[in-house]
């Protein structure tokens, strides 16, 4: 029973949110809801956000409780200043690298099973959540409220670690925590190629 609460718990925060902002878009203006859609797609569309933002949920699966919960908060937190750091145009720089980075760091995070401290784990992730946030931040469209596209890409994710958390459920078997692992390599090579791709 224990084993099951926090798959449940990740899968009710996830369809809370995406009916939440259902709803929410109902009510707005169409200028107003574009730029909420605008931010909630911003980060589904991007493959190294998605990468590092699912890699996120995958380890706190692993970690267990009370990472599982930390990490997955720490992020959209920091995220949504870094944001707010793109969106009064402060320079951060390397801005790319660090997305790529990310997802280097967390893929090989998961696939080595790694276990620091919790502060350590929120550290880590609370700094690469910086460049996201930036990234998004810097990347709103002119015209579209700050406010709302801020909300969607925070919502998404939020999305995004639950569909990390429900894949990691799986660690509870044995080949379910090799998959994880083979998961987490294929998440670093994907950072590896970002990386390449920044740099060229």
């Amino acid at each position: 029973m224990k084993t099951r609460l926090p798959l449940r718990s990740a899968l009710a925060v996830a369809l809370m949110a995406t009916l939440w902002a259902q709803t929410a878009g109902a009510h707005l203006l169409k200028g107003e809801a574009s730029g909420f859609l605008t931010g909630f797609l911003h980060p589904i569309s991007g493959a190294d956000h998605m990468l590092a933002m699912i890699a996120v949920g995958l380890w706190g699966a692993q970690l267990g409780a009370p990472a599982l919960w930390v990490l997955p908060v720490a992020f959209p937190l920091v995220m949504a200043m870094g944001g707010v750091l793109g969106l009064l145009g402060v320079p951060i720089p390397g801005v790319e690298y660090g997305i790529a980075a990310s997802a280097v760091m967390l893929g090989a995070a998961v696939a080595f099973e790694l276990r620091p401290p919790i502060v350590v784990a929120g550290v880590l992730v609370g700094f690469f959540a910086i460049f996201h946030g930036h990234a998004h931040g810097t990347e709103r469209p002119p015209g579209q409220s700050a406010l709302l596209y801020s909300m969607g890409f925070v919502i998404a994710t939020g999305c995004l670690h639950a569909l990390g958390i429900g894949i990691g459920a799986v660690h509870r078997w044995s080949w379910g925590q090799k998959l994880l692992r083979a998961s987490g390599a294929m998440v670093a090579a994907g950072g590896v190629f970002f990386l390449w791709r920044a740099a060229a």
